[in-house]
């Protein structure tokens, strides 16, 4: 999993959204309304690109909920998700 690239979706108060970010670069990818926008069929996916990655999502208080990775084949084997 060392070759991914590592992003995280987190609750922005300034702006009351969500944003994606690249935490390599700290650039933000996108914004979103809801969570639930974000999260929804295949919209990371399509945001992070073909080269994949790991979001950690994390909840409106800003504590760790879940890790997705994308493609699901470089999901490391030890990994429950």
């Amino acid at each position: 999993m060392a070759n991914l690239k590592k992003f995280s979706l987190t609750f922005d108060q300034k702006n009351d959204d969500w944003a994606l970010k690249n935490l390599d670069s700290g650039r933000t990818l996108r914004r979103f309304d809801t969570k639930a926008d974000a999260t929804k069929g295949g919209v990371l996916k399509n945001v992070i690109g073909v080269e994949g990655g790991s979001v950690k999502i994390h909840k409106v208080n800003g504590r760790f909920d879940e890790e997705r990775t994308f493609p699901g084949s470089k999901d490391p084997h030890s990994s429950k998700g």
